[in-house]
């Protein structure tokens, strides 16, 4: 089976972020963006949370892995995923959702 597209991984981690009430935008880079900027920007529970989306096989640039590394000085949560699972225990580590990765923190 082929790895999924990076397209599709992103449009899964929305659905998850949306289903948790968090605020999401999906950056598209391009001409008139900053290079490096995670493909995906949320709020969630109140904290910023920054996704840089990969396929299988996909590796950081060198300006992603500053833009990252800016956002965790910064106080913010940045990660890189490759699945919603991913999403869902970077979320549970940082106890922005409960350990299912479903619905709010109580």
């Amino acid at each position: 089976m082929p790895a999924r597209k990076e397209s599709s991984i992103q449009t899964s981690i929305i659905r998850f972020l949306r289903g948790l009430g968090a605020y999401v935008v999906n950056h598209h880079g391009g001409l008139y963006s900053a290079a490096g900027v995670p493909d995906i920007l949320a709020c969630v529970n109140g904290r910023a949370v920054y996704i840089e989306v990969k396929r299988d096989g996909g590796e950081l640039s060198v300006l992603q892995e500053q833009h990252l590394l800016r956002i965790k000085k910064a106080g913010g949560l940045a990660i890189v995923a490759r699945s919603v699972a991913e999403v869902q225990q970077a979320l549970a580590d940082a106890g922005l959702t409960k350990g299912d990765g479903i619905g709010e923190q109580s």
